[in-house]
């Protein structure tokens, strides 16, 4: 072996060096598995070995399956492409085509898993064989995440486990008993983000599980003493509106993958008055770039120095990165450029300075065009969000022969507990006043749909559809 690959760090040994409580585990639904089992078993029938130097497609029904198999794949495998559950069935030969896919550990249904490569069917988490690994990594192996566009296919994205995990602090810091835990999904950035940080800090972690209601959810993270745990705003927001949320008593609760806004921010204070509360910025491509943990919507331009080893800018309004953090590239010959020639990763995310704190204004690619003038629409829902009886709100474009597109609003809104009935017609018109206001005539949404609940995506963000 080369003195090259004997400096490569694997998934597993980063774990062991981590160390932490015995009892630590990780959990999903009523299944749990011990840290110390996956480190001395085999989810792949202690065939890891078989995979050796190959691009893997980890393609499995539980969240638990895949950590445990991350743990034997990672410095054994060439490429490992983590395959999201809502990934469309046509978009499967293209995934597999650019990551060029010679082996698939999957418990799926393998109709769909075409063409001659190998399949080793990866079994239940908790019936974990004796391992048979061969000692120190052989690669450092390259971990591909899925892109979460809302249309075509998606972009593949690949990083190392020291990109991914580079603005982790490794080693237990605290003698506490922490229990991590997280809305997200480990198969997209922001779930194994989370899912890094428990197995490099020695804790433990709790899984959602697929199809669990949010209440159930947060019923069983306070039974298993949920300390920190994480989301999007929107995952937030959601959880705001259940009753269970008041069983959960975190020390720290942290925002990523949207903007938050002030109302949002302002509850979960409110929700919990001793937690520490940090919204962070952090992208598939960029990696981290910040945090902040003021409880206030925006970023001061110290926080762009907060992290160490990541430089931040603001060119033309949008916010660029640099960091170790940063992901190496998309794949495939014809896939665009994710770093210029100097190394920065443009976000496409668009920041203000307003009283010396930026705020995010929207996305570039994201602008709703209304008689050739722009609308952000996370502007004008940040103006919704301060209507008192708002709790969650989407705004959209909806297509127009006149102006070629309208803005138009779905609201949530807030249950204050009572039977009475609401006069739902003023509450409109109450909004649409605000926004009046508040906006310019054309980003004042031509309606308010008032709706029982917004659909999220599977990577936690609002599903903007246009019509």
């Amino acid at each position: 072996m080369t003195t090259l690959q004997m400096e490569v760090t694997s998934l597993a040994n980063a774990v062991h060096e981590a160390g932490g409580p015995v009892d630590r585990s990780i959990r999903e639904g009523s299944q749990i598995v011990a840290l110390e089992a996956i480190l001395s078993g085999s989810a792949l029938y202690g065939r890891a070995d078989d995979l050796l130097g190959r691009s893997v497609l980890l393609a499995t029904t539980r969240q638990l399956t895949t950590a445990t198999a991350l743990m034997e794949l990672d410095g054994m495998a060439r490429r490992v492409v983590l395959c999201p559950p809502d990934l469309p069935v046509e978009h499967l030969s293209h995934v597999m085509e650019l990551a060029e896919v010679d082996g698939i550990v999957t418990d799926r249904d393998v109709t769909h898993f075409s063409g001659p490569r190998s399949l080793y069917f990866s079994p239940c988490s908790r019936n974990l064989t004796p391992a048979s690994r061969s000692g120190a990594p052989h690669h450092e192996t390259e971990w591909v995440l899925l892109t979460s566009g809302t249309t075509g296919p998606p972009k593949l994205v690949a990083h190392t486990l020291e990109s991914l995990s580079a603005g982790i602090r490794r080693g237990r810091s605290s003698n506490r008993q922490i229990v991590w835990s997280t809305f997200y999904d480990i198969r997209r950035y922001g779930g194994l983000q989370i899912l890094l940080r428990a197995l490099l800090t020695g804790t433990s972690l709790v899984l959602s599980e697929a199809g669990e209601a949010t209440s159930d959810f947060l019923d069983r993270a306070a039974s298993c003493g949920v300390t920190h745990i994480s989301g999007t705003p929107s995952h937030w927001r959601r959880a705001l509106m259940s009753p269970s949320i008041h069983r959960l008593n975190p020390e720290y609760v942290r925002l990523s993958g949207e903007a938050p806004d002030q109302p949002t921010l302002n509850q979960l204070r409110e929700t919990f008055p001793n937690a520490r509360i940090v919204h962070a910025f952090a992208s598939t491509e960029a990696g981290l770039a910040f945090e902040v943990d003021d409880a206030t919507a925006g970023f001061t331009p110290q926080a762009m120095t907060s992290v160490p080893g990541v430089e931040i800018s603001v060119d033309d309004g949008t916010l660029r990165i640099r960091s170790r953090g940063n992901a190496r590239g998309y794949l495939g010959d014809n896939a665009p450029v994710l770093k210029n020639s100097a190394g920065w990763v443009d976000t496409g995310d668009l920041v203000d300075m307003r009283d010396g704190r930026y705020v995010f204004t929207g996305r570039r690619d994201g602008v709703i065009n209304v008689g050739g003038l722009k609308v952000h629409p996370e502007e004008v829902e940040s103006v919704l969000g301060r209507h008192p009886e708002v709790r969650m709100c989407v705004v959209r474009g909806k297509k127009s022969r006149i102006t070629g597109a309208l803005v138009v609003a779905d609201v949530v809104l807030r249950d204050d507990g009572s039977d009475r009935e609401r006069d739902l017609s003023s509450i409109e018109e109450d909004i649409l006043h605000l926004c009046r206001e508040s906006l310019p005539a054309h980003k004042v949404p031509a309606a308010i749909n008032i709706v029982p609940m917004l659909s999220l995506s599977e990577s936690g963000k609002v599903l903007r559809r246009n019509a």
